[in-house]
């Protein structure tokens, strides 16, 4: 989930907490607890981009980081507070919750965390919800504009803080309910149209629930469509991307492609731009595939230039959008 989100959901889950007993303060402690595993970002200072790339997400967002945070931010929080009548163990487990909140809706993403780092580099991606989803954020978010607008004993502010959480985990639900019904669809359209599935992924398109992005293929390469819940035609339009492995040979520095390969969990390729070869990560999407199906990969990470690749995860998220591209999308999502 994207921080602002992470923010007003830790606010809420605060104030419900003991929002009656320290007032904002509470929406304070779990906006920083919410946000507290993605101070990762700190890695890029200093790594370079395919390590930063495995760092994110990882040790902070693990089971292991949750517990010990949670512990340390009682131990602060129950100190801080004094005198009251919160029990420390009280602190431990509304801070453990809030932290493994933020742990569970990132793994609903397409990223991948680290939830067993130290132990083991496996990373869980259940992508059921894009990254920025706004009507995921919406209910949140007002909830926490309310809250911070009432005064500390508003009868309304048990309201907001409810309307906020369970505005977004109904939500959520719905989400997994159509990640659900889209896998079930693909399973058969692959195998009716005789498409390579040795790998494959659904997720959700930009910004909604409705409209999947499609990945299926093995070491030759990977069929690329998309897929709306309301779509009523049996066969799906795919266009074949090769792997391009040969490719990769030539590259001089193995260990950052290793790492790159790491953190695609095996849905890559490559391609020739020039004089350039290109390591495109297939889980973050085409820029406007829905429009035109040979788009470029969002994710595209140079290997062999001097070409600056901080930001190779949004680099090419939201480029040759216009209104056009919006029209299509929505023309996509209602189905075909």
């Amino acid at each position: 989930m994207d921080s602002l989100t992470h923010i007003a959901v830790g606010a809420c889950m605060g104030e419900g907490f003991v929002g009656k007993k320290v007032g904002r303060k509470a929406m304070l402690w779990g906006a920083l607890a919410q946000s507290i595993p993605d101070i990762d970002f700190l890695a890029a200072l200093w790594m370079d981009t395919p390590r930063s790339l495995l760092a994110h997400r990882g040790f902070t967002h693990s089971i292991l980081f949750g517990v010990l945070i949670s512990v340390f931010f009682a131990l602060l929080a129950e100190r801080w507070h004094r005198p009251h009548n919160i029990s420390f163990k009280k602190w431990l487990y509304f801070f453990t919750g809030v932290v493994l909140v933020h742990l569970l809706l990132d793994a609903f993403n397409n990223y991948g965390v680290g939830w067993f780092e130290p132990f083991s580099t496996y990373r869980i991606s259940f992508n059921a919800i894009y990254v920025v989803d706004p009507l995921f954020s919406i209910g949140p978010g007002i909830a926490c504009l309310a809250l911070l607008l009432l005064k500390k004993l508003h009868l309304k502010r048990a309201f907001w803080w409810k309307f906020g959480l369970y505005s977004c985990g109904l939500y959520l639900l719905y989400c997994i309910y159509n990640k659900t019904l889209i896998n079930k669809d693909i399973k058969e359209v692959l195998m009716r149209q005789q498409i390579p599935h040795e790998q494959y992924f659904t997720t959700p398109a930009p910004l909604q629930t409705w409209l999947w992005y499609v990945v299926s293929g093995n070491e030759k390469g990977f069929y690329v469509g998309y897929r709306s819940i309301f779509d009523q035609k049996r066969d799906m339009d795919f266009h074949f991307f090769p792997r391009n492995e040969n490719l990769l040979a030539s590259v001089e520095d193995q260990e950052s492609l290793l790492r790159l390969k790491r953190f695609s969990q095996g849905f890559y390729t490559a391609e020739n731009w020039n004089d350039t070869i290109v390591f495109n990560d297939l889980r973050f999407g085409q820029v406007i595939g829905w429009k035109d199906p040979k788009e470029k990969f969002a994710f595209h990470f140079f290997l062999n230039n001097s070409t600056d690749n901080r930001m190779v995860v949004q680099r090419g998220r939201f480029a040759k959008w216009d209104r056009s591209v919006v029209v299509r999308l929505w023309e996509r999502i209602k189905g075909e």
